[in-house]
């Protein structure tokens, strides 16, 4: 598997250059019956019993190699664990490339050497893929487009709508590390230790759903972080979040980017934790179905569901000292091109 030195105007023309690049690095790195075929269209199996879960995400994460992972990875456990939350055991992707003029032939191969790294680990297949290149500052050496598609076993019903007053609001694990990472590499700060937490999580949801816990409902919370997750749901359920400060997890390393550049751990991007809204009798239940896996060690309780007082905030936190802060949304851009 060999990317070019730099990537050409020419390796986007359908011509011998694009033949090149597709044969030479991309094939190799994704191979499946499926793609190999370099069709048109994939054309797939049947599915299994359920419904099938269709997504699409694009990732402009800047820079597009970081500690703990590169944009490549990102892309295929991003688009993973979106059918994932949905319930969805994911089964084929779509990943498709821009790549400006020029780009460095290494960072290219770093990123699909990446993709196929994430997509064995997840247990998905690539089954189709294009190329497009722009011109010179037209782009930013590399953003990929991706599709998923998955089925939701018969039986399966997750939704912000089956959420009710006192369930419980669990955590894979420490938030904020891949935003944190990101804006290190970013600034230049020196952060030992620090890494990304980009992963795959459905055999995370499979463990916590066979665990017999009721569960609600499951998101990750990538752009806007663990805060906007509740925004949206605190709309949909009509119910209130109550976050405990005490029981966040928020590691060392984490907290000291975010005091160095004033920012929010609920608002950081991860992605490579779950949230879960369980019935409040299973909650220990599903921390230990999550800890028992190697994605959820860090699993926790972090607050509930309660009735929404009327005008009140939607989201708010128990501090460490007994009193209430409200946590608003982001306002602006505050990140951008975190995943």
């Amino acid at each position: 598997m060999k990317a070019p030195d730099r990537v050409l105007l020419a390796h986007g023309g359908g011509g011998r250059l694009t033949r090149k690049l597709v044969e030479g690095l991309f094939l190799p790195a994704l191979d499946n019956p499926y793609l190999a075929t370099l069709t048109d269209s994939a054309v797939l199996p049947g599915l299994p019993p359920g419904r099938p879960a269709l997504t699409t995400d694009a990732f402009v994460v800047e820079p597009p190699v970081f500690a703990g992972g590169d944009l490549g990875c990102l892309s295929i456990y991003g688009t993973v664990n979106d059918l994932a939350m949905a319930g969805a055991r994911p089964l084929w992707l779509t990943f498709a490339l821009i790549l400006e003029e020029g780009t460095d032939g290494e960072l290219l191969e770093t990123c699909v050497r990446g993709a196929a790294r994430a997509a064995e680990e997840a247990g998905v297949l690539v089954v189709a893929g294009d190329t497009k290149v722009v011109p010179r500052g037209k782009a930013d050496r590399l953003f990929a487009v991706t599709a998923g598609l998955g089925v939701v076993p018969p039986g399966r019903e997750l939704g912000d709508g089956l959420i009710r007053p006192g369930d419980a609001l669990l955590v894979s694990g420490p938030i904020g590390d891949h935003g944190a990472t990101v804006l290190a590499h970013r600034h230049a700060l020196e952060a030992p230790g620090l890494r990304s937490d980009c992963g795959p999580l459905a055999g995370l949801v499979e463990a916590l759903l066979e665990s017999g816990a009721a569960v609600r409902s499951l998101h990750d919370p990538t752009r806007g972080g663990v805060v906007t997750v509740c925004h949206e749901v605190a709309a949909r359920s009509g119910l209130r979040v109550v976050l405990e400060e005490e029981a966040l997890p928020v590691r060392r390393e984490v907290a000291a980017v975010c005091d160095l550049l004033g920012l929010e751990p609920l608002a950081l991007a991860c992605e490579g934790r779950a949230l879960a809204w369980v019935a409040e009798a299973d909650a220990e239940r599903a921390v230990a179905a999550m800890r028992a896996h190697p994605a959820g060690a860090g699993a926790v309780v972090i607050g509930r569901m309660v009735e929404a007082p009327a005008g009140a905030p939607p989201v708010i936190m128990r501090t460490r000292i007994g009193g209430e802060r409200p946590l608003d949304l982001l306002t602006g851009i505050d990140l951008p091109r975190i995943c």
